[in-house]
C-alpha cells in the first residue's frame, strides 16, 4: 500500500491517518519474531506505570544503525510519507518497541507527544510526528490507541504527571471530547498510523489474553533543531533504506544504540 494524496489530506484534517497493510504480514512477522527473542531489547526495556499501577514495557533508542529496526525506521515507504507530511527532509528522533502484555499491560494517559518534546527536549516548532506499525493486532480489548480527531488544531496544551507518565490537562481533554470525535485505532498486523505531535491520544490497559506489540518511530523536520536535546539524529536527514527487509541479512540492535535508560 502506498501513501496517497488522500492519506495526506486525512492526516492534515484529522491529525492522523491509518494506512492499511502498509507492511506485509511477512515483514511484521519477521520483525516481531526478532524483537521477542532479542536479548538486547529485553535488557534495555523498562516499565512505565499508569495511574492504576499497571505497567507497560518499552525499549527506546535514538541512534540509527544497520539493525532490522533501523532499516524499518528508514524504510523508503515511511520516509517518503513523512517527508510529504512535513514538506521537507525528515530526521529520526527516536524509535521504541511498545510491549503491552496480556492482563498486565498498563494504560497510557491522555497526552500530546509535543507536550513534553517542547518542554523537556527543546523543540520549538511542532513539525514532528509519530508513525506506529502494529506487530500484533490492536483492538479495543487489548488497549489500542485512541485519538481525539482534529485535536491537533488546538495547539499544545499544558501537561503534568499522572503516575510515571506525562498527561495532558484533563480539563482541556474533557472539553475536547465534547466537540470532537473519539476514534479507536483498531489495526491489524502491518497496518500503520501516522499521527501529528499535537493530536491528543491515549490507550487503555490490556486486560485481554492477547499481547499488543508495536513499533513507533518519532520523526522531526531536520531544520527543527532542538536547543536542549543532545541527540544528533533528531536533526540529521535520514538516508532512506531502499532494500527489502525479507531478503536482507537480519542484524539485531547493538547495545550501543543510544538507549534511553530509566
Amino acid at each position: 500500500m502506498q501513501f496517497t494524496p488522500e492519506h495526506l489530506e486525512s492526516y492534515h484534517r484529522d491529525g492522523y491517518v491509518v494506512v492499511r497493510e502498509f507492511f506485509s504480514k511477512k515483514e511484521v512477522e519477521l520483525l516481531y519474531r526478532v524483537a521477542t527473542t532479542d536479548d538486547v531489547i529485553t535488557s534495555k526495556s523498562y516499565d512505565r506505570t499508569d495511574a492504576a499501577g499497571l505497567k507497560t514495557k518499552l525499549a527506546l533508542w535514538y541512534a540509527l544503525d544497520e539493525s532490522i529496526y533501523s532499516k524499518f525506521a528508514r524504510s523508503e515507504r515511511i520516509v517518503n510519507a513523512v517527508e510529504q507530511i512535513l514538506d521537507g527532509k525528515a530526521a529520526h528522533y527516536h524509535s521504541k518497541l511498545m510491549q503491552k502484555e496480556p492482563r498486565t499491560g498498563g494504560a497510557w494517559e491522555w497526552h500530546q507527544d509535543y507536550g513534553y518534546w517542547y518542554k523537556n527536549n527543546g523543540f520549538l516548532l511542532p513539525e514532528m510526528l509519530s508513525v506506529i506499525t502494529a506487530l500484533t493486532p490492536a483492538t479495543k480489548e487489548n488497549g489500542c490507541l485512541q485519538m481525539i480527531r482534529g485535536s491537533h488544531k488546538m495547539g499544545r496544551v499544558e501537561h503534568g504527571f499522572s503516575g510515571e507518565q506525562v498527561g495532558a490537562d484533563m480539563e482541556k481533554v474533557t472539553e475536547a471530547l465534547k466537540i470532537m470525535p473519539l476514534d479507536y485505532l483498531e489495526m491489524g498486523a502491518g497496518d500503520t498510523a501516522f499521527f501529528h505531535c499535537n493530536v491528543l491520544h491515549a490507550s487503555a490497559a490490556n486486560l485481554s489474553d492477547h499481547p499488543r506489540w508495536s513499533i513507533i518511530t518519532a520523526y522531526n523536520l531536520a531544520s527543527n533543531k532542538p536547543y536542549k536535546d543532545v541527540h544528533t539524529s533528531s536533526y540529521t536527514p535520514i538516508e532512506p533504506f531502499k532494500g527489502d527487509l525479507l531478503t536482507e541479512e537480519v542484524v539485531s540492535i547493538s547495545d550501543q544504540a543510544d538507549f534511553l535508560i530509566k
